[in-house]
């Protein structure tokens, strides 16, 4: 094999050979084997294997025979004529040129070959006063010939596109450029293939690098291409299952704790089964555990759970709770002290108290002539208005015990949801949800996967929320660890722990406009006794701020409305009204925890 310049032997190539596999040998290299191209960045390394799949004229490099001085013309270039060459007659005619005899014009016709008899040149003569004749010259004739001086124009891509004109040279009609002859030299666009490149690549044959073919020795090569996950579920039905090379870990591992997570590092391979969407839905453990964990659970899974009480500590959470959930009944879980100037009744641990209305109410400081009550008697029953602002411990009342399966609380219930697993996923060889007392259910996300599973465990699946996890694999010609047309049963893990990345991640693409609830009034500081009642301790003032923010885990969405596309969680809503709202609760008799 030898090596040759690229441009040279991209020029003895056409499209019927294609494709050509080419190995880079040596070469000039500038910004350390990089060419900027168009934007395109090409790298070319001894050693490299190009396979050339297209080749497209592009322009033509002319070089003055004169000086060496090289320049380009486009393809589309009109204005070159050929240079007129003297050569031995049996040459000339076997080129079928026209040539010119002493005295006589001659044309080449054809050339007439018959079995037994020389090979001659049938010629068209053109004589003198227009008169012409037809006459053959056997291949012995010597003669000195020399060819016809021609005003006929061609085109760049004329020449480039014949054999014979592409060895001839030319010079420029009535040009002042250069009226040298110039060899003419194609450079051609390349597309090709290279290794580990997504795309297919476009660069110019002018290049200064040497190749050799090597065609005949690499018919075994397979170019590897790249995919992000997002490319492979792009991929035809067809394609799956496959087995697969990582080409680059994932750089996002820290929103995940699952144990197939250490399985994904480079050149490790996979298979993917198959890829679809999956619903799921995001669940966090509560504060109070040493260390919060999250779940992200596919609606697929198959323990039961049981609804928990929700916990609340302002009004407005529960006038948030109450939009959700009509008819809302909690119970005072800690004592709350009456401040009559600032209209805040007393509550007594044990109080039930369920949500009846919400009204815009004036506050007892706003209309010092008029004296409102804040309490209604009707039968047992009384009415105490609360202000949106008041702080305050309440715990929701349940009155069923059901046992639920996670696809169907969503048809009767609205996020947040506390919950708590009351049966293990009898189809997972351990269930981490079993043992937490109380699970919140934060969110439900719709997400594209890929079904995953090892090649020494291919019946043990998991899937990869390609959202989340980003990741390059290659498609392999590998075989698949089971029997032609006989795929395993597989099981696919339904619960997959996330970190508190990933919960903070999902937050933020819930982020909300909303306004904050409401502040209470400022205090009547002439009444000492409201003052003492309602400052707050230097301990507490901390939680007292955290407690007038937005609650960030209350959507809007249906837990049943799985087919969202979208991650976001819709913001709380406003206060009804202005900051003298007050929420209505009718409050049952009192009883004592």
């Amino acid at each position: 094999m030898t090596a040759l310049p690229l441009q040279q032997l991209i020029a003895s190539l056409d499209n019927t050979c294609l494709p050509k596999i080419l190995q880079v040998c040596s070469g000039v290299y500038f910004q350390g084997s990089i060419y900027e191209l168009s934007g395109s960045e090409v790298c070319f390394s001894t050693g490299d294997l190009i396979k050339v799949i297209d080749i497209e004229p592009l322009s033509v490099c002319c070089e003055d025979i004169s000086n060496k001085e090289k320049f380009e013309l486009p393809i589309n270039h009109t204005a070159l004529t050929l240079v007129a060459v003297s050569q031995a007659c049996s040459k000339l005619f076997r080129r079928r040129c026209r040539t010119v005899q002493w005295r006589r014009s001659l044309t080449v016709l054809s050339i007439e070959q018959r079995e037994g008899t020389e090979d001659q040149v049938r010629c068209h003569v053109q004589g003198q006063q227009e008169a012409s004749a037809e006459v053959c010259i056997p291949f012995s004739v010597q003669g000195e010939f020399r060819e016809c001086e021609s005003k006929e124009c061609f085109t760049v891509q004329e020449i480039m596109a014949s054999p014979c004109l592409r060895s001839r040279k030319f010079r420029f009609i009535n040009a002042t450029k250069c009226e040298q002859p110039l060899i003419l030299s194609p450079i051609y666009q390349v597309h090709a293939i290279m290794n580990l490149r997504k795309n297919v690549l476009k660069f110019p044959s002018s290049l200064e690098v040497d190749v050799v073919d090597v065609t005949e020795l690499s018919l075994d090569v397979n170019f590897v291409t790249p995919l992000t996950l997002t490319e492979v579920l792009s991929q035809p039905p067809e394609s799956f299952p496959v087995v697969v090379e990582i080409l680059e870990s994932p750089d996002n591992v820290s929103l995940f704790k699952s144990s197939w997570l250490p399985e994904l590092s480079r050149r490790k391979s996979l298979i993917f089964h198959k890829t679809g969407t999956s619903a799921y839905v995001l669940l966090s453990s509560m504060k109070s555990r040493k260390m919060q964990q999250y779940f992200l659970v596919s609606q697929q899974y198959g323990g039961r759970l049981r609804r928990r009480p929700r916990e609340f500590e302002s009004v407005y959470q529960l006038y948030v709770a109450s939009l959700q959930t009509p008819g809302l009944k909690v119970s005072v879980t800690r004592n709350c002290d009456e401040v009559e100037e600032e209209g805040l009744p007393s509550l007594s641990v044990g109080e039930q108290l369920e949500v009846v209305r919400c009204e815009r109410m004036e506050l007892p400081t706003e209309n010092k002539g008029q004296k409102q009550s804040n309490v209604k008697q009707e039968d047992e029953r009384e009415e105490v208005f609360l202000p949106l602002y008041m702080q305050g411990h309440f715990v929701e009342v349940l009155a069923e015990n059901k046992k639920y399966k996670l696809r169907d609380l969503g048809k009767e219930f609205r996020l947040p949801l506390d919950v708590k697993v009351v049966s293990r996923d009898t189809e997972l060889e351990t269930d981490p949800l079993v043992g937490f007392q109380c699970l919140r259910i934060e969110g439900a996300m719709l997400e594209p996967v890929i079904q995953v599973s090892l090649l020494d465990r291919p019946d043990h699946c998991f899937e990869i929320p390609t959202t989340w996890l980003n990741m390059s694999v290659s498609f392999t010609k590998d075989p698949l660890p089971w029997p032609r047309g006989q795929p395993p049963k597989c099981c696919v893990d339904r619960v997959t722990e996330v970190t508190d990345r990933f919960f903070y991640e999902f937050q933020k693409q819930g982020g909300s406009d909303a306004a904050p609830p409401p502040r209470p009034p400022k205090r009547n500081l002439s009444s000492s006794e409201a003052c003492k009642k309602s400052k707050p301790s230097k301990k507490s003032s901390k939680g007292d701020k955290a407690k007038h923010r937005p609650d960030k885990s209350v959507p809007s969405k249906e837990f049943a409305d799985l087919t969202l596309n979208s991650k976001r969680r819709p913001p709380a809503p406003p206060p009804p009204v202005s900051l003298a709202s007050r929420v209505c609760f009718a409050a049952t008799q009192l009883l004592k925890i």
